[in-house]
């Protein structure tokens, strides 16, 4: 019997406890955001848009949209609020931008808690998280030997996605959201199936000696707890991935979310610049720049940054290396 029903339900008992806290706080939206929800609607987009790819997708997409809708929400929320705490702490940042951070924060918290009543997540008939249950209800669960084929597969063409994605970027990466921004996006995820799927995924080290991947092994990394697999538990059959090349993978993550949040304060900064004084977007960007001290390091900097840390990263091929073997448990 497949594990797939029990993974769901690992991250749905968990997401429906906070739910449930949620609906006696005065503001369930940011209860939601404030005790960490995102994490478990990651796990659960994360599974359904895995098992999307495997089988019985019209059921899967049904919960994956559910789920990143909420995801997203929360994710605009998080935004909003990581600006607002760090331009309350520059005091440089005019007060105008920092009273648009908070503005745009409650703005969205005021349109998750909307989304929430409208989903019936909560309020007098809070019923989706049945629904959703009853959908999974109707899948064909694969056996576990089917099944990990099927995840290998899958995570290894998302891999040859993920590498057609950024050639099809040319030489130089032009755009911090689409590009870099979503790069990154795409990374993720090859790191969030595996911690979705409940010990399913191991890391091995097969002692192949790779002196370009070294680089990559830092303390951080070696001793990320995000890079720690949950353990094999019940799972009759696992993936291995190579346990450096998936470090590699996390320091790539890693690497690019610092050039990712330089980008995203400049155009977070510039929205607030163009709501307040009401000029153009390219006069926004610039006082953007120059209130961010960022002269030297404005967007023609930042995507450079992105193309010097990805460009060997892909010439290696560390992610083609990635995917290891299938092992059945005794």
């Amino acid at each position: 019997m497949t594990q797939g029903p029990g993974r769901f339900e690992y991250f749905l008992l968990q997401l429906e406890g906070l739910l449930q806290q949620a609906s006696q706080s005065e503001n369930v939206a940011l209860f939601l955001f404030e005790n960490d929800a995102r994490t478990k609607l990651f796990m659960l987009e994360g599974l359904s848009k895995l098992y999307t790819g495997l089988h019985n997708k019209k059921i899967f997409k049904y919960t994956n949209d559910h789920f990143k809708l909420l995801e997203d929400a929360l994710g605009e929320v998080d935004y909003y609020d990581g600006y607002a705490k760090d331009f309350l702490a520059d005091n440089e940042m005019p007060a105008t931008i920092r009273l648009f951070m908070e503005e745009k924060k409650a703005e969205k918290l005021g349109d998750l808690n909307t989304l929430l009543l409208k989903k019936k997540l909560i309020g007098h008939d809070p019923s989706r998280i049945k629904k959703i249950r009853k959908k999974l209800q109707k899948a064909d669960w694969k056996k576990p030997e089917e099944e990990m084929q099927l995840i290998k597969l899958y995570y290894a063409k998302e891999i040859e996605d993920i590498n057609h994605f950024y050639k099809s970027t040319g030489s130089d990466f032009i755009d911090i959201e689409a590009q870099v921004h979503d790069l990154r996006r795409k990374l993720r995820w090859l790191s969030i199936y595996p911690q979705a799927l409940r010990g399913a995924v191991q890391l091995a080290d097969s002692g192949v000696k790779d002196d370009l991947v070294v680089k990559y092994l830092t303390p951080a990394v070696i001793n990320s707890p995000f890079n720690v697999m949950p353990g094999v538990a019940n799972n009759d059959v696992i993936l291995t991935l190579e346990k450096n090349y998936f470090l590699a993978l996390s320091n790539m993550i890693s690497a690019l979310g610092k050039i990712k949040d330089k980008g995203l304060r400049l155009v977070a900064t510039s929205e607030a610049v163009r709501h307040t004084q009401f000029v153009t977007d390219e006069v926004a960007l610039q006082s953007a720049i120059v209130l961010n001290h960022a002269e030297n390091g404005g967007v023609s900097h930042i995507l450079k940054e992105a193309k010097e840390i990805c460009e060997p990263f892909f010439v290696e091929d560390n992610l083609g290396k990635l995917v290891s073997l299938i092992v059945t448990q005794n």
